[in-house]
């Protein structure tokens, strides 16, 4: 049998393509085209001898064939000629689309400052480079991912437990090692904790959901936190099914039980700790009982549970991004790192690790003091004077330097204390996807004079309120380098992009240079950059890709373990840890500078059994969104037939019970309904939902309904985030996003009820 293929060429995954947020090991198959046409991608598997995946990888990047050359795959520059919202677009050359881009942006600098463009990212693709590099050259202090209430994605997480140990930390699953699971210096964990998050079917940032599975095959064990049950859960030692939101008090119920029965490791308390006296004290209000009526978990397995991850060394907690969306998010993230802090868990073969950088390389200055050692004291607090929620918020000001999203959207809408007049929108359908309140972004970004939207396919956010649209290239079209966590890697182009597709990068780049043209003098190309973010591995890009394409570090910052011993956690490279004190802190010193309480606590979502219990009358399940599908990556991939054969339609799961008391059969359209709108969704039975809970997926869009005004893919008929309050809901300025915490009813829909959903654009 002759083969389809010509070569087998391995590189790295990131985003265009699989969505995620890479590191895979692939190898793809291609044949060479005649006439100078790009060489042609047959298939893509795994690579086997990647120790990232080794062999594994998902459905949509087995599928990537059929996103690359979809047939309604953008591919040339594109402007808007007729009004917003009419889908009304013409071809442009990549001159005119820059040019226009460069003086619009250029106009509102000189006129209104750069603080009048907003920078806007989503996840998964490789991007957080590239944009924060444009939006410093471009002078602007405002990047976000805007809709994305409370920055509620990994940021209060990371922010939160900083305050604690003073780095990020992740689960010990081998992964820091060359020879994985077969390095004599990692440990098996001995429990798991999977928190907020089924692994299986997401994609963590930085973690790959079946490194918990093979864990499992060596014996670890699993304590499993999630309101809605999953594969996991069902393979769990112990299950906790929370009540949504409640995360916060379940860990101050977990600290209770550790220091009353003094489960925690006495040396490492003694010597590497400071504040157990004062979170003792705040710990005395969640007993057994309190967390129970709090959380729903029973307090005897609240009670098991916890002894067996704390008196069972090592043990590791992997957690999820509903942590984030939390009222007082940060917070939570402060009690939960306090959780393998106070057990001697930290920095420990088979414990939480702190994730550095391959190298110490940072791709990107995101956090503050990255933006003052790359930038300078005074670019610093030239960006935080003007920073949407920097004076209103410390965690703004003083950790990661994104911007509050809450307070710029109503800055959108009113203009005040300044104008907004344009967005910079990249790798972001933030109307199909994450805004909540749809009404109220949808009108800030038409309120805008000007925005452009990177992307790949129309979607509803291109439809609404795009005035200029580039073509983004795949990933197997660009290079790229990937540092995040170890080992450093090289994404490399292996044909040429379709059409007049670009690589996010090389977009940005030029549009930095001509931003900030002192930018020349350092970079003559792309490779330029990457080459220099190299320098600490002893590798440049081609070099790096003539060895393989990654490489570990040997010894050093990105190698664990005990490194609060060796001084690599610290700045000054002294023992210790990161923060204030040196020392883990229970009690925090940044937030007693700051105005905020140095201990962790809990408070309830803003609507809730015990907040607002009329509400929850009239509205009584809760709606957990987010729910993840193995097949798709946020709002992305509805396009794809393979995948979508496999996850048709928007679904709600609800308790059977429950949905034969509305009167709903499995298959059945149903009204998911608050105060605040509706939309529909296609009922599942699952006998393990929570009798007081559904559980919906976000994201959906199905793209072969109509893309004009007013429908924009169906985007007012499905998106869940309709009935997603907005608000600020954290007192740093970070989490509380309340999209795991709705009020709702579902009931039968009326007679052409469905049919009128995209009606409720206001």
């Amino acid at each position: 049998m002759s083969k389809n293929y010509d070569r087998i060429e391995n590189t790295t995954v990131w985003s265009p393509g699989p969505g995620c947020h890479g590191g895979c090991g692939v190898r793809v198959f291609l044949k060479d085209m005649p006439d100078g046409q790009p060489a042609k991608v047959v298939k893509i598997e795994a690579d086997p001898c990647h120790p990232w995946n080794q062999g594994r990888t998902c459905s949509r990047l087995l599928a990537y064939t059929r996103y690359l050359y979809h047939p309604d795959r953008l591919l040339y520059p594109m402007k808007r000629v007729g009004e917003r919202g009419e889908g009304k677009f013409e071809r442009i050359s990549w001159d005119e689309a820059l040019d226009t881009i460069e003086s619009k942006f250029k106009q509102f600098r000189e006129e209104s400052g750069a603080e009048s463009v907003i920078f806007v990212q989503g996840t998964g693709r490789d991007i957080n480079a590239p944009l924060t590099f444009l939006t410093y050259a471009y002078g602007s202090p405002n990047l976000s991912q805007l809709g994305l209430s409370g920055q509620s994605c990994y940021t209060p997480r990371i922010t939160g437990a900083c305050m604690v140990d003073g780095t990020l930390t992740v689960a010990d699953c081998s992964q820091f090692f060359e020879k994985r699971y077969e390095d004599p210096r990692w440990e098996v964990p001995k429990y798991i904790v999977v928190w907020a998050t089924n692994p299986g079917v997401g994609c963590p940032d930085g973690f790959q959901g079946h490194w918990v599975v093979d864990c499992m095959k060596r014996g670890s064990k699993l304590i499993v936190i999630d309101p809605r049950a999953t594969w996991f859960s069902s393979r769990a030692e112990h299950f906790l099914q929370t009540r949504p939101g409640s995360d916060g008090a379940l860990a101050l119920g977990m600290l209770h039980l550790i220091i009353e029965n003094e489960w925690y490791d006495k040396d490492f308390i003694d010597k590497w700790t400071q504040g157990l006296p004062e979170l003792r004290e705040r710990c005395r209000e969640y007993s057994p009982e309190v967390v129970e009526r709090l959380t729903w978990v029973p307090k005897e397995v609240l009670y098991e549970a916890t002894k067996a991850y704390a008196t069972n060394s090592p043990s590791a907690i992997h957690w999820g991004m509903p942590i984030d969306m939390n009222p007082e998010a940060t917070t939570v993230a402060q009690a939960i790192a306090m959780l393998w802090c106070i057990t001697g868990n930290f920095d420990v073969p088979g414990g939480n690790v702190a994730a550095r950088g391959a190298f110490g390389i940072a791709m990107w200055p995101i956090n503050q003091s990255q933006v003052l050692d790359t930038y300078g004291a005074e670019f610093l607090e030239k960006i935080n004077d003007k920073r949407i929620g920097a004076k209103e918020f410390p965690y703004v000001a003083n950790t990661r330097l994104y911007i509050q999203p809450d307070l710029a959207v109503e800055q959108m809408l009113t203009g005040k204390p300044y104008k907004i007049r344009g967005t910079y929108i990249q790798t972001s359908n933030l109307l199909g996807g994450n805004a909540a309140d749809l009404n109220k972004h949808y009108n800030a970004l038409r309120n805008m004079e000007f925005n452009v939207l990177v992307d790949l396919f129309h979607n509803p956010t291109t439809m609404a309120v795009a005035d200029i649209i580039l073509p983004a290239a795949c990933f197997t079209e660009r290079n790229s380098i990937r540092v995040w966590h170890t080992p450093a890697q090289v994404i490399r182009k292996l044909h040429e992009p379709l059409g007049e597709a670009r690589n996010d990068w090389e977009i940005n780049f030029e549009l930095a240079l001509r931003f900030d043209p002192k930018l020349r003098e350092k970079y003559t190309k792309l490779e330029d950059f990457f080459d220099e973010k190299l320098k600490p591995s002893g590798h440049t890009f081609e070099s790096l890709k003539a060895i393989g394409g990654w490489i570990f570090e040997k010894e050093g910052v990105s190698v664990p373990y005990k490194r609060y011993e060796t001084g690599l956690l610290r700045p000054d490279g002294k023992p210790g840890f990161a923060t204030p004190s040196g020392k883990v802190e229970f009690y925090s010193l940044n937030h007693e500078a700051w105005g905020l309480d140095p201990l962790p606590f809990y408070r309830e979502p803003p609507e809730s059994e015990n907040v607002t219990p009329e509400l929850m009358k009239k509205y009584p399940l809760v709606m957990v969104t987010g729910r993840r599908s193995p097949v798709y990556f946020h709002s992305e991939h509805r396009n794809i037939d393979w995948l979508r054969e496999v996850d048709p339609f928007p679904i709600v799961e609800i308790n059977p019970k429950i949905a034969k008391e509305r009167g709903l059969k499995d298959g059945d359209w149903c009204i998911i309904e608050n105060d605040r709108g509706k939309f529909t969704r296609k009922v599942m039975y699952n006998i393990s939902m929570n009798a007081k809970c559904v559980s919906v997926p976000h994201g959906w869009w199905p793209p072969e309904e109509e893309g004009k005004a007013p429908h924009y893919f169906g985007a007012w008929k499905y998106n869940c985030n309709k009935l997603v309050l907005s608000q600020v809901g954290s007192s740093s300025g970070y989490g509380g996003g309340a999209y795991k915490t709705v009020p709702v009813n579902v009931r039968r829909a009326e007679p052409g009820e469905i049919e009128r959903l995209g009606e409720e654009i206001r």
